[in-house]
């Protein structure tokens, strides 16, 4: 079904609509909703072809994990039995190598998603921020593809099923709210957490300068879908509340259940020989729903975030709230505050966005002068 933007920076034509982007009374007709976050684009600009940013060329050995052991789940089983130390090592590696693919797939899924509301937002104020978060979204696909260059020597994973579906069913869906709530917050969400752990335990200081610099930009992409819900939900119909409801439920629930099973990953076991079947035999003797309500009480779990980031939405209500409460205590998440897990790491990463970007702006004053 569709459902109503009661938020006039929401309301969308069809995206082959140019006549409506064209008429006179439009260009007027802007939300002030999104001026902040679009004021604050600079502060956290960065270059990922500029190494006073970031540095490719840092080294490492291929013979140490760029992640430990401790997030990789498949050696908390049998499968650990298998393999030496080197090949622990290699599974490591490759189990990034995998993730960070599709981190970067889901960045692209982003870029898409943004250059489709450029098309259908016919606010021009929510068309800037859309415009201005494909710029971002761009340079995040073109930082994660020079790590997997770095330490990969540029060899990507094809995504994985679960999220190659999802990603395509959002990009082309023409209702706003499942964009906004499968990318925006869902999705967005997703990364939030995914980069909160990564900048936390990863041993490659790359990969933690990399997702600290993502994640300046990822915070503001979060907001613009909070905004959209906190403008929305409470003015919503109960059918047009349980649509909402119920596809942010859907698309938790295939990310859940599917997103890092092993079927998924198959094309990670071949070169070690191991059977994905076997493989998701051996983790589902260690890994039950006991074990994933135990991991969803870190702050930086990615399922945890998602939750958080639905609850504060209001997104969650009694009809499906059960669903989320096999996994999560809902009242000690509800009582917590709006902060989200990685807002400290943003925030210390925008500081020293600030600095780079001043110095360079003194030197370019002082050669102009």
């Amino acid at each position: 079904m569709t459902v109503r933007s009661f938020d006039p920076a929401y309301n969308t034509v069809d995206r082959n609509d140019f006549t409506a982007m064209i008429d006179v009374h439009r260009y007027g007709r802007r939300t002030p909703h999104f001026n902040e976050i679009i004021a604050r684009t600079e502060e956290h600009f960065w270059n990922p072809d500029d190494p006073d940013y970031i540095r490719w060329d840092e080294p490492w050995s291929v013979d140490e994990p760029v992640i430990p052991f401790g997030m990789v789940p498949e050696l908390h089983s049998a499968v650990a039995d298998r393999l030496d130390e080197r090949q622990k090592v290699q599974l490591a590696n490759e189990s990034a190598r995998w993730s960070l693919s599709n981190i970067l797939h889901g960045e692209q899924g982003a870029l898409s998603l943004s250059t489709s509301l450029c098309d259908m937002f016919i606010d021009p104020g929510a068309q800037e921020y859309a415009t201005n978060q494909a710029r971002e979204e761009a340079r995040h696909v073109n930082a994660f593809s020079h790590y997997v260059l770095a330490r990969f020597g540029g060899n990507i994973f094809p995504v994985g099923d679960t999220l190659g579906a999802l990603l395509n069913d959002i990009v082309h869906s023409d209702f706003v709210y499942k964009k906004l709530v499968g990318m925006q917050m869902l999705v967005e969400g997703l990364a939030m957490g995914a980069f909160a752990t990564l900048h936390t335990r990863a041993r490659d200081p790359l990969l933690r300068r990399l997702c600290q610099l993502v994640m300046t930009d990822e915070a503001f992409h979060h907001k613009f879908g909070k905004i959209w819900a906190h403008t929305t939900m409470p003015n919503l119909d109960e059918a047009e509340r349980n649509a909402v409801e119920d596809w942010a439920l859907e698309c938790f629930q295939r990310l859940l259940f599917n997103l890092v099973n092993a079927q998924q990953k198959r094309l990670i076991y071949e070169p070690f020989g191991l059977d994905w079947e076997w493989v998701r035999g051996a983790m589902m003797e260690v890994f039950g729903d006991a074990e994933r309500r135990h991991m969803m009480r870190e702050s930086t779990n990615v399922f945890r975030v998602l939750i958080k980031t639905l609850v504060k939405a209001t997104i969650i209500t009694e009809r499906t709230r059960p669903h989320y409460a096999l996994w999560l205590d809902m009242d000690e998440l509800t009582g917590e505050g709006d902060r989200m897990v990685g807002d400290d790491i943003a925030e210390a990463g925008i500081a020293n966005l600030k600095d780079i970007n001043a110095a360079k702006r003194k030197m370019v004053k002082k050669i102009s002068d």
